[in-house]
């Protein structure tokens, strides 16, 4: 039942429990207390809603920042990753692969905003070695969900 229920709730987090238990073919009851279980052991960590900001008044802009660190003794990447995370600006961070040790996402205002935390906060700190800033400019799909929403071509047809 467990995988069951991540598997729908990673899809609609607001799914009411009635339905949920019927989807299940379990008790109401019995799904509320896994959910309860799965929260506390932290395997459900959160529950978030997918904005889709271009669609609003308000200004916001992403970055992917890549970070190549030296791994602290005793503690790998665990300590310079606690750091960065610790930043109230910081909305993501992940040990990847590749050229780059971490992967560190930022939503603000403006450009001058991200260039701003890059070079005054994270570029600062003693185990970076380098930084790789990407600007997101366009989702097309985020967390599951088809953001960018096809419009018709309205080009007229000329053929010779």
């Amino acid at each position: 039942m467990r995988d069951r229920i991540l598997s729908i709730i990673e899809k609609n987090s607001r799914i009411d429990l009635k339905e949920l238990a019927i989807r299940l073919g379990a008790e109401e009851i019995d799904v509320a207390n896994e959910l309860a279980k799965l929260e506390q052991e932290g395997v459900i960590c959160g529950y978030h809603t997918l904005i889709n900001w271009e669609k609003t008044d308000i200004e916001k802009v992403t970055a992917l920042i890549e970070v190549k660190v030296t791994p602290q003794r005793g503690q790998g990447f665990d300590r310079i990753a606690a750091r960065i995370y610790n930043y109230p600006e910081v909305r993501d961070v992940y040990l990847i692969s590749g050229g780059f040790d971490l992967l560190v996402t930022l939503e603000e205002k403006s450009l001058k905003e991200i260039a701003q935390f890059v070079s005054e906060k994270l570029s600062t700190l003693d185990s970076i070695l380098s930084t790789g800033t990407h600007f997101i400019l366009k989702k097309y799909k985020d967390h599951g969900t088809i953001i960018d929403e096809k419009t018709e071509d309205e080009r007229e047809v000329i053929t010779p």
